[in-house]
Parts: structure tokens; sequence; C-alpha cells
């Protein structure tokens, strides 16, 4: 490092210093430059007089000629203008400072040139430098000094939330103007945060510099914490806390001894503020508090968070971390949410019973038996497996169509009829490339009908829940054989594979076509004999004496094939307004991200977290639940479709939280306390355990809810809605699409709460009142299972309730309860949760719940903080 003796002397003779040399002292250091009162600037300032000089220039007081308004005129000193560095220092200072605005940060207007001086214009501030004022009367009185801290507080949290380090915060620096507010001045040393090489230079008032800052360690966001516990010491105490002369000493005093307590140099002090202080100027970095928003809150009185929303400020995402709660909740309280949790759990999974269409179902051959049958009659129909392999469980929807248009009152007897949930097993001679571009769609991998079947030799089974045939297609060989033996196809094979007897059947003329070619076809009518007045035909094809085809067709059963092609007008309707909402959507985001990223609001370390968070969470999903196979396609689907789909939803989400966050910090920050925390990884703090506690308690009564939306009807002797009981049947097909489906419900909860909010922002924005745009937002989430109902006046009160419940805790807890509650909703709705131990998946149900009572389990004892659970008292008491 360079020597102290290249610092410039008093008549400037000395050679300008070396960029890592610490300038000691801020005055007295740069002759006067000798512009006389009334010269005229650049033809538009008017000099006044000298206000002072500092180590990076001398400041003029002007009049603008233009504006007509006073301004300050800070120049470069001659012996320094022409050194490169120092210039670009001078104007680094003026980029910094105009990034900020903040009343309590002093405002730079622009930077210019005069006879080949540059010099910068500035706010004028009528009144006098803190060093000036504790010079003149002391220690201040503790509601102004108290009065002094929160201000100074607030401008430099202002600073470190634009990611400027000052790193020459003392006294002299800060202005008192004639209304009693404080200015930050003199950002000439101000460098950005991340800015690594400009940190370790040793630049700075020692006096005021911390201890890892002569160490060469480097400016922090905790060295100007140092330096302002030092301003507060000496507002405080009249007297600077390290009395040193030279580099050396003060180095020495703040490597080893520990400053006076300001409560044995003046009486009357509050304890609160002294232990702040003394922790600003820890000698340790890392025992100070970690951030500006940190000691603003700690400081006793006010609420800065409620200050800086009255002064029509945004409130850093800091400060709001820093406010709420700091300790956990009662144990009563938290034993009454995990109690709403445990025995709502146990209700909802009594309810399913009667509402989740898969526990409604004959569903009693287990997974592995199904594969085993599909194996089989693929073995027995003169067919092999092949090289690839998939299976799983779907919804048939002509069937659920069928059922939903019955309005008899028996549409839950026809399930022992005919089942709307299969299980679907496919057998290729190649491997199963799911051939769909839509990063969206592979996410979910093969399934009945992608990819579509195309090779000779794939086959697709569809069983029912018992194992009886109900579908099956074969591709035929593309070129025929003419040495291949023909034999007559075995029909009955297949009516016993389907459970039917063939003697009740009536062949008859068939009427539908096979997908695939066949030189034999065959139909019979007949029906079921749990149902003999329901109509039904079975329809076979073969080719060579190979079935390539057989299905049970009943009243449910649709011609996809002959339907045209054209769309419902409701359906374009509703098409249209997605596309519209989409639009609208990232329209407004990009219009509302700008603005706020232009003033400097955004988050964009909460979003950047966010989204890796949710990349990550889709990956993981991809992962488990693709169907993976070792071809080209699978790469090109991966790198244009998967990670296509990534980064459109992850820029999605990332534009929506920088144009949404910054406007619920402001609005709303209650909401986003725990969240903050969260994201800034404190883990084991009690209000994030609190608001995940009530978030999955919430969850439970929502699911609850949800429920008796569809047992109510029944009150009144009406059916059922089957829309209502539906939940994803992915889980059941193995433990990949099990593990997939849970992460990605939890990325499905994140994007569900962030829409609920947008909501209701847009709506809050639309009518500009709060309580009107709630109310919008309710009505809105109530009409989708409202408006279709065929008893809406059932329905209508309890999705009301579902919908006040869910803001009621985005208001009160914020949004980590509100993701929690969505994520425990969605849960409970797509994870078959039973009483039924007998049946085959109740183990996959349990694990959807060995999910949430872990959670809440955590929430539960987190949210205790370092109260113990239960209180000993002693037999004295």
């Amino acid at each position: 490092m360079a020597s102290l003796s290249q610092m410039p002397t008093a008549s400037g003779g000395a050679a300008a210093p070396a960029p890592r040399v610490g300038r000691l002292i801020s005055s007295d250091s740069i002759p006067v430059g000798g512009f006389t009162p009334g010269a005229i600037l650049s033809d538009r300032y008017r000099i006044i007089g000298l206000l002072g000089r500092g180590g990076m220039g001398e400041v003029y007081r002007a009049d603008d000629l233009k504006l007509g308004q006073p301004v300050a005129l800070k120049f470069l000193p001659r012996a320094l203008a022409s050194d490169p560095v120092w210039r670009e220092r001078f104007f680094t200072e003026v980029r910094i400072t105009r990034q900020l605005s903040h009343p309590n940060i002093c405002r730079v207007y622009d930077i210019e040139e005069f006879e080949g001086q540059h010099f910068l214009s500035m706010e004028y501030i009528d009144g006098e430098d803190l060093a000036s004022l504790i010079k003149r009367i002391g220690y201040l009185p503790n509601e102004k000094a108290l009065e002094i801290a929160r201000q100074l507080a607030s401008g430099l949290a202002a600073a470190h939330d634009r990611g400027v380090l000052h790193r020459d915060l003392k006294p002299a620096n800060i202005m008192i103007d004639g209304h009693g507010r404080v200015r930050i001045t003199d950002f000439g040393l101000a460098i950005a945060a991340g800015d690594e090489t400009q940190a370790a230079e040793i630049f700075g008032t020692p006096a005021y510099m911390a201890p890892e800052q002569f160490a060469g360690k480097g400016a922090s966001v905790r060295s100007d914490i140092y330096a302002l516990g030092l301003v507060l010491y000496e507002i405080c105490c009249g007297k600077r806390a390290f009395m040193g002369t030279t580099f050396a000493e003060i180095r020495q005093q703040k490597e080893g001894q520990t400053p006076t307590a300001p409560s044995e140099i003046r009486e009357g002090l509050d304890p609160v503020v002294e232990r702040l202080i003394m922790r600003c100027i820890e000698g340790d970095a890392r025992a100070r508090p970690a951030s500006v928003a940190q000691l603003t809150v700690s400081l006793p009185g006010g609420d800065p968070l409620a200050a800086a929303i009255a002064a029509g400020e945004t409130p850093s995402p800091e400060m709001v971390a820093a406010s709420g709660l700091k300790e956990g909740l009662r144990p009563s309280v938290a034993l009454g949410f995990l109690a709403i949790v445990v025995i709502g759990s146990v209700a909802a999974m009594a309810m399913n019973t009667r509402t989740m269409l898969l526990q409604r179902v004959p569903l009693g051959k287990s997974r592995d038996v199904l594969i085993e049958r599909a194996r089989e009659f693929i073995k027995k129909a003169g067919y092999f497996e092949g090289a690839d392999s998939a299976f799983g469980f779907d919804y048939d929807p002509d069937v659920l169509r069928y059922l939903q248009e019955d309005k008899t009152g028996g549409r839950w007897n026809k399930l022992e009829v005919v089942s709307p949930v299969f299980f679907w097993y496919r057998g290729s001679p190649r491997p199963l490339e799911d051939y769909r571009s839509s990063g969206a769609s592979s996410l979910f991998g093969v399934d009945a009908s992608n990819p579509a079947m195309q090779f000779s030799g794939e086959v697709l089974v569809r069983l029912d829940g018992e194992g009886r045939l109900r579908t099956f297609q074969a591709i035929p060989s593309q070129q025929e054989s003419s040495i291949a033996s023909v034999s007559a196809t075995d029909w009955m094979q297949l009516f016993s594979a389907a459970g039917l007897d063939p003697s009740k059947w009536k062949a008859t003329e068939p009427q539908w076509t096979p997908f695939y070619y066949a030189d034999t076809r065959a139909a019979w009518q007949g029906s079921f004999p749990d149902a003999p007045d329901v109509p039904v035909r079975v329809e076979a094809a073969a080719y060579r004496g190979k079935p390539v085809s057989f299905e049970i067709i009943g009243p449910w059963t649709l011609a996809e094939r002959m339907v045209p092609a054209g769309v419902q007008t409701g359906q374009k309707i509703a098409n249209g307004v997605a596309v519209m909402l989409l639009i609208a959507l990232i329209g407004g985001g990009l219009v509302f991200a700008r603005r706020n990223l232009r003033l400097g609001r955004g988050d964009q370390r909460g979003a950047k977290r966010l989204v890796l968070f949710v990349m990550g969470l889709i990956t993981v999903a991809w992962i488990f639940a693709e169907h993976h196979v070792p071809t080209f396609w699978e790469l090109y689907l991966f790198f244009f479709g998967f990670i296509g789909f990534a980064l459109f939803a992850s820029a999605l989400l990332w534009l929506l939280y920088i144009a949404l966050e910054p406007f619920v910090r402001r609005r709303w920050p209650q909401m986003l306390v725990s969240w903050t925390r969260l994201l800034s990884g404190e883990w084991r703090d009690p209000l994030l355990g609190r608001d995940l506690l009530v978030g999955c308690a919430a969850g439970v009564s929502m699911t609850c809810i949800d429920r008796l939306q569809s047992l109510a009807p029944t009150w009144f002797g009406y059916t059922q809605e089957v829309s209502r009981s539906l939940g994803t049947l992915v889980v059941l097909a193995g433990t990949g699409p099990l593990i997939s489906a849970l992460v990605y419900l939890l990325a499905a909860a994140i994007f569900d709460a962030f829409g609920f909010l947008f909501l209701l922002f847009f709506l809050r924005i639309l009518v500009r009142n709060e309580r009107l745009a709630a109310v919008g937002v309710a009505l809105v989430m109530a009409a989708p299972n409202t408006i279709p109902a065929q008893v809406p006046w059932v329905i209508a009160p309890l999705a009301l309730l579902f919908s006040a419940l869910a803001l009621f805790v985005l208001f009160r807890f914020g949004l980590v309860a509100a993701i929690a509650a969505w994520f425990v909703l969605i849960v409970f709705v797509n994870f078959p949760m039973t009483l039924q131990p007998s049946a085959w998946y109740s183990g996959i149900g349990f694990v959807g719940l060995f999910v949430i009572l872990p959670l809440s389990l955590y929430g539960f004892r987190t949210a205790l903080g370092s109260r113990p659970l239960l209180h000993m008292t002693s037999a004295e008491d």
C-alpha cells in the first residue's frame, strides 16, 4: 500500500494519492479555489460564498439563475482534477447519488464543467452540520437524539436498499436544516455494495472507520452501521468514542479497546439506546445489527414501518422483515391451531368417503395387480410387450359427462356399472417418446393418448378398477407375410378378460370402425348384469386372427372422430377471456415492473431467490414425472420443451413479483413480514412458524368447507355434483409421479397465492378502495362454484365463507400463511386420504397427510420461539 506521505498537503505540492490511500482528514487539507462572490459560472450559477471544504472538494453556495433557487456547488480541487482516478470518483458520486431519492439524503442535480474544473450542483441545505452542532451544545437531549437517529437510519437504509455504501458517514457529513430534518451528504467515497475491488480500499475518515476496514477487509453494510453507531455515540455523549489523534493510535484503540459506556459519561440515557449503540460499535462485524432496518426497529418508540408508509415511501424489504412480532405464540394458542389441523384432517378424510370420486368407484385391485393383468392379456392376444412400456390411471371424460348429465338422482348408483376411473397400460417396440412440443405438456410425460400410437406392435390396454378389460388397441404388422398362418379369432378370450358372459350377448352388425386396419370385424349387443336396462355394445376387430381392437360402447360413448372441429360459443368466450387476461397480466406486469425498477422499488434479490426456488421445483417435478428415454428427441424436448416452459413460467413469476411486491410492501406490508424473513433464510423465526401453522390450519378448514360444498345439495334432496369430486390420479402411478405431484403442487400453491394477490391488487387499483377490492375478490372466487351449481342458494354461503377465510388469512397473517393454506388444500384435494386402511391406495393418501402434519408440527414448534410448551411450577408456588 502507498505511504501516508502521498497525501496532498496544504500547499497542494504533493503528488496525487494512489487509489488505496486512506483520507485521514476531511477538511483543512484542500486550498481555497478562489471563486469570489458574484462570479457567474456557466452562464447560470452566481457564487454567493464558500460553504466549506472536504476531502473530495470545495462547496460553494450559489443561486441557480435559470430556476431561481439556491443550490450548492461542489468542485473537485485543481490538485486532484487532473488525476483520472479522483475525477472518476467525482463522477461516480453524481451517478450514485442521483439514484437516491429520500427525504434524509441530500439531492444531487447534475455535473458541469467551468474552465476545466468539474463541479456538481446539489440541493442547498440552509442549516448546520451535526459536527458543528455537537461542538456548540454538546450531547443532544434524549428525544432530539432519537429523532435524529431515526432519520439517519432511514436515510442510510434507503442508500443500502439501492446497493450503495456511504463509507464516510460522520457528523461533518450530516446536515440539520432549519426544520430539524436530517440530511446525509457527501457521497464522494460511496460505492456499490457488490464492488469488492473498491470495497477493499482503505478510504474513509479514520475516526469513523470500522476495524475491519483498517485490516483491509473492505467496507460493507456493517461498516456503515459501525460509523452510524459512532455518530449516535457522539450525539448522546457529546464526544467521540475514540479520541486518538493519529492513524495508528485510532487503529490501536479500535482493535484493542472498548469505548466508555455512554451511561458513564452522562445520566438519563435510555438503556435500550445504550445497548444498541454498543452493539453497533462492536469490533466483530458479525455482532453488529445485520441491517439498518434491524437497528431502526430496535430504537425505542415509534414505528419505522408506519412512519415510512405515512411519509409516502415504500419501505424496504429489510424494514418489513425487521417489523412485526419477534416472540412466538403462547403455547395455548399454538396448541389450538395444531388441534384444528388434526381434527380438521380427520373430518376431511371422513367426508372424502362421500365426496372424492376415487373413493366411490370400485377400485379393488392394486396398481401392481392391474399391471400384471394387462401384461397377461397382451401376451394371450399374441403380442409382445416390446422395448418400452408405461402405465397410469386416468378419468374417462365420456363417462364423467354421462354422469353429470344424469339428473335423475341415480347417477352415483351407475358407478357400479361403469367406472369413470380406468387403468391404462401401453407397450411399444420403440421408446415411448413424448412428441408434444409444449414443455407444459411434456412435464407430465406419457399418457394413454400421448404419444399417439404409430408403430407396428404397439398396444394399449384399458382396465377398470376391478381389472376387467374395457378397451384394447393394437397396430398390426405394416407388411403382410404370405407364409404367415391365419387362425380364427378367439373372441371368447376378450369376453373373458372383460368379465362378460358371451352366452348373454347377441351378435349384430358392426357399426364402429377400428382405429387401425383389420380384416375381420364383429359386434354384439347386450347389457351389464347390474344394469339390464342400459343397452351396451361390444365392438371388436382383428387382423389375421389377432385382435387389434376391442371396445365396450354404451350410452356414454362419444364418437369423437366424428365431432366437428368447431368450438362452442361458450368455449370461444372462455378462450378469449383467458387470452385477454394473459395479455393484461403480461402487459400490466411489464408496465408496473418497469416503473418499480426505475424507481428502485423492486426487490430483485427476493425475486431471484423465488424464481430459482420455483425453477428448482419445476425441474424436480419434471425429472420424476417424465417418461425418460435415451433418445435424441428426449434431449430436444429437454432444451426446447421443458427449459422453454420453465423459463417462461419463471420469467412470468419474476415479472409479477417485481410488479406486485413493492405495491404490497407499501399498501399491505404486514403480508410480507414472514415472507421477507423466509427469503432471508430465517427458518427458525417464530413469526414464520406462526404463519406456517396458521396456514396449515386454514388450509384444512378450507378443505372441510370445500367438502361441505359437495355435500350440501344432498341435504336438500339434490344430487351431488360430479365435477367437484375429481382429483389428480397421477399419484397412483408410482413413487416418481407421487414425488413429482407433491413438488408440483407446492409450485402450484405459490402461483395460486400470487394469482390471488394479483387479483386483489388489480381490483384495488380498479376500484381504489381496499374493502371493495376484497369484496370483489371474494365474489370472483365464489362465482365458479356458485353459478353452475344446481342449487346456488345452498352453495353461495359456503363459497363466500371459503373466500372470506382465504382473504382473512392473507390480510391477517400474510403471504406465507396463504401459500401454506393453498398447498394444504390442494394436497387434500389431490391425494386419496381415507379412513379405510384396507384400500390399496390408503398408503398413498397418507403420504400427503404425512407431509401436512410435519409441516404443521414444524410451524408449531417454531411458533413457540423460546417459550416452553409446559410451565413447570414448584411445590412452593
